[in-house]
């Protein structure tokens, strides 16, 4: 009797602990930033026309994790089949300070338009400021008329990059190409 009633308060104890454990990794993290932080901070960049981005920023925070920074700017691209984009801004870090950053990057697809946008850009797994100057590839698809919110997923060197786009302008398509990220301005996006 008491071995089984030793057994059963293990089994207890496990589950309590495996039930716990999400709240104390999410309490570990403190270089991260949780979907109602950023929720805030897109609101007050985006302004009157964030009615979309929580549940933009909750997808991506769904899929892939809480990000450990996040890039306030904004950028401008065209595209006739073949595309250019370029942004600046700036990225947040806890553990790192601020610091000013610059992106382009060529496209090439079924794209054609142009668009202006304010960028909040989701920062995952990145583990040092240096590490994030580079290129990050990704297929991206556009359509909207005046105004909307985009969400894209780019990679490289096991960092993922969310920007979340909200434009205008007149942009329909879908195009394979990458952003450069760079300390300092450049007109090359090669």
């Amino acid at each position: 009797m008491r071995s089984s009633l030793s057994k059963f308060l293990a089994v207890i104890v496990v589950l309590v602990a495996a039930s716990l454990s999400p709240l104390v990794a999410r309490a570990a993290a403190p270089n991260s930033y949780s979907p109602n932080e950023l929720i805030d901070t897109g609101h007050k960049f985006f302004g009157q026309v964030s009615n979309g981005l929580a549940s933009v920023i909750e997808r991506a925070v769904s899929n892939y994790g809480q990000p450990n920074g996040y890039i306030l700017g904004q950028e401008g691209s065209g595209a006739i089949f073949g595309g250019l984009r370029y942004g600046e801004g700036t990225l947040y870090t806890r553990n790192a300070g601020n610091h000013h950053v610059f992106w382009q990057g060529p496209s090439l697809g079924l794209d054609l338009g142009g668009d202006g946008a304010r960028t909040m850009i989701l920062v995952y797994n990145m583990p040092s400021v240096s590490s994030l100057y580079t290129r990050f590839g990704g297929v991206a698809g556009s359509a909207y008329f005046v105004g909307g919110f985009g969400l894209t997923a780019l990679t490289a060197n096991e960092i993922t990059l969310v920007p979340v786009r909200s434009g205008v302008g007149a942009r329909l398509g879908i195009n394979v190409g990458y952003l450069k990220f760079t300390p300092t301005a450049t007109w090359n996006p090669f």
